[in-house]
């Protein structure tokens, strides 16, 4: 059952109805789920129709992507599930924004998610000004947190997230979870329509810290929220430290974030690489213009 004090959602990140279910008997409780094409091509009927030598055309893939979040989203009616659209550097906003509109009608209760990128937040801002839920994901620095909050401006609560990365950050040395507690703190004297979403959460002690930091949601994956219910789901006390040896500090930045969300600096190369990792994962899973002719 959900802690009683535990007061950040917790979502589950994978596209696998299947650890959806299991999740739910053995927590009694997931308040959303995220996914992405990457744990898309990871998903039990993708691996196993590349078994046999067989990828998707696009509609097909579209097809199994649509599937799996309508049955997520009939496992958790009143929670969030996030859907990514395919982008990489090159991809403008009108594309980007095309993907969220139609992928907004798959479920009730989905959040977009655009990439932290230029033309990711131009087509975020006019998603959310037609009633769009979005996400902005891919997010690694204070700046581009900033521009989030700036670019939805207006934004009713619930209806924008944005998801700092902190296994990748911490993968080059960083702090992830301090770019998190930095996040909290700019977000503070603001309006709350942007609502912070933990993500790249690698272990329980991710999770502990996000919690004693005060994230609104973290997601993470089946292996580390199973971990933690076999721990009886504990709560972060205040005395507890958080090891993060070797890692750098992500100091605070003071930003203006009444300024125009285009004055921010808002380009990181984690960002681009995951751009270019998600878009890879996707195209993998569909048939090539020569093997299509083929068969």
């Amino acid at each position: 059952m959900r802690p009683s004090k535990l007061k950040t959602r917790i979502f589950l990140d994978g596209a696998d109805p299947g650890e959806t279910r299991s999740l739910l008997g053995l927590l009694g409780f997931l308040d959303g789920q995220t996914t992405n094409p990457t744990l898309v091509s990871k998903n039990p009927a993708a691996r196993a129709r590349l078994a046999q030598g067989r990828r998707f055309d696009e509609g097909e893939l579209l097809a199994l992507y649509r599937g799996v979040v309508r049955e997520v989203s009939g496992l958790l009616p009143a929670g969030s599930v996030s859907v990514e659209v395919t982008a990489d550097a090159n991809t403008p906003a009108e594309d980007m924004l095309r993907q969220g509109r139609a992928m907004s009608g798959w479920i009730p209760n989905a959040h977009i998610k655009f990439p932290t990128c230029a033309e990711g937040l131009k087509a975020a801002q006019q998603a959310v000004r037609e009633g769009l839920r979005v996400n902005l994901t891919l997010c690694f620095s204070q700046q581009q947190a900033a521009a989030v909050y700036a670019a939805t401006r207006g934004a009713k609560k619930g209806q924008v997230f944005v998801s700092p990365f902190v296994g990748r950050l911490d993968d080059r040395g960083q702090d992830g979870m301090g770019l998190v507690s930095n996040i909290l703190r700019l977000y503070a004297p603001g309006d709350g329509h942007v609502e912070v979403l933990t993500a790249s959460v690698r272990s329980v002690e991710h999770l502990l810290r996000a919690l004693r930091l005060g994230s609104d949601i973290v997601t993470a994956p089946e292996v580390v929220l199973a971990e933690w219910a076999r721990r009886g789901q504990p709560l972060p006390s205040p005395s507890d430290a958080y090891a993060n040896p070797g890692l750098s500090p992500m100091p605070y930045e003071g930003v203006d974030l009444a300024q125009d969300w285009r004055g921010f600096d808002i380009r990181h190369e984690l960002t681009d690489k995951g751009m270019e990792k998600f878009s890879a994962d996707w195209a993998d899973l569909i048939v090539a213009g020569r093997e299509k002719a083929a068969s």
